[in-house]
């Protein structure tokens, strides 16, 4: 129990502490007393750009780890895989390239992107399930048709590059994951369907237990094996989405982020997906924030210092050969 408590504290703080920095980094520097009286009285001119520049972006960096790391929580409890990451699979992308063709067409409808990024997601992630099928899942069979499935999104995702400035701009901003331009407006739709993709995972938690069990088990224990799979992996397609559609293309957090945080919680969903939530903001919100101060005014994508990390990191879970956790 003191290791649960100590590793709550420990990545609660280290979130708190990266917030405090990002938000005092760059090149628009103010005090912490004077950023939370400019707050308050809304009359210091440096405190407003940090607020309507800054703090919108600092949430949705946390927000978009949180959701992409849950995500990847359900999705390998599904899967029984801890390969299993909606940015390695093809959920991300899918959810991505449907997101902007709709929001491409259909400007006025910014708000519904989630929505549209999560029919794109859902679509993809039917694709790697029935294609990866055969007799049961295999873990390296569902991580090569994913890696397919995503490749051939994110190519149909470039191709909007080749069509007008609107849509320049928009797969631009979604497949590099630089948050600098996000506004409240981005934060308000990103935070009603994550919170909301957030609340469900923590329902879904104590059949995410269950499914790490062989299915004649699960079922003996009054599971419908198959319909709780659907209902979570809707879950996770729904958080991935959400972080797709306002934060862009991120791969390797749900992959790395669970992995770790079972080392340090255990593997109980009902404590798991919380921890991984912080630790998938705390990830995130350093990555961007290394990535925009590093190399100033140069900024670094999160997208490809995660890419820089997660790709390693995959390759030591093949080599290791944890393709699989829970009883089979």
């Amino acid at each position: 129990m003191n290791r649960l408590l100590w590793s709550f504290a420990a990545v609660a703080g280290l979130l708190a502490a990266a917030v405090l920095w990002s938000v005092q980094s760059g090149s628009l520097q103010v005090s912490l007393p004077q950023l939370l009286r400019g707050l308050a009285s809304g009359t210091d001119d440096n405190v407003a750009v940090i607020r309507d520049l800054r703090l919108p972006r600092i949430i949705v960096a946390m927000f978009s780890g949180a959701a992409l790391a849950v995500s990847g929580v359900l999705l390998q409890s599904v899967m029984r895989s801890p390969l299993a990451d909606a940015g390695v699979i093809g959920i991300s992308s899918g959810a991505g390239f449907v997101a902007l063709t709709m929001v491409t067409i259909f400007p006025a409808f910014f708000f519904w992107m989630p929505l549209f990024a999560f029919l794109g997601g859902a679509f993809a992630c039917l694709l790697v399930f029935s294609l990866s099928w055969k007799s049961g899942l295999q873990p390296l069979r569902l991580i090569l048709v994913g890696i397919a499935v995503n490749a051939t999104f994110t190519g149909l995702g470039q191709s909007f590059n080749y069509r007008g400035s609107y849509a320049v701009t928009t797969v631009n901003m979604a497949t590099t994951s630089i948050f600098n331009l996000k506004t409240w407006e981005d934060v308000r739709v990103l935070a009603l369907y994550g919170t909301v993709g957030l609340i469900l995972a923590l329902l879904v938690s104590p059949w995410c237990n269950v499914l790490m069990l062989q299915d004649k088990t699960a079922q003996n224990l009054g599971l419908r094996v198959s319909r709780v799979r659907v209902a979570v992996s809707a879950v996770a397609v729904l958080l991935a989405a959400t972080a797709t559609a306002i934060g862009g293309l991120i791969a390797f957090v749900g992959l790395l982020v669970p992995h770790i945080a079972r080392l340090l919680v255990g593997s109980d969903h009902r404590l798991l997906i919380p921890f991984t939530a912080l630790a998938g903001a705390l990830l995130i919100l350093t990555a961007d924030t290394l990535g925009r101060t590093v190399l100033a005014p140069v900024e670094i994508p999160a997208s490809i210092i995660m890419t820089v990390i997660g790709g390693p990191f995959l390759i030591f879970l093949l080599r290791k050969g944890e393709v699989s956790h829970g009883d089979q």
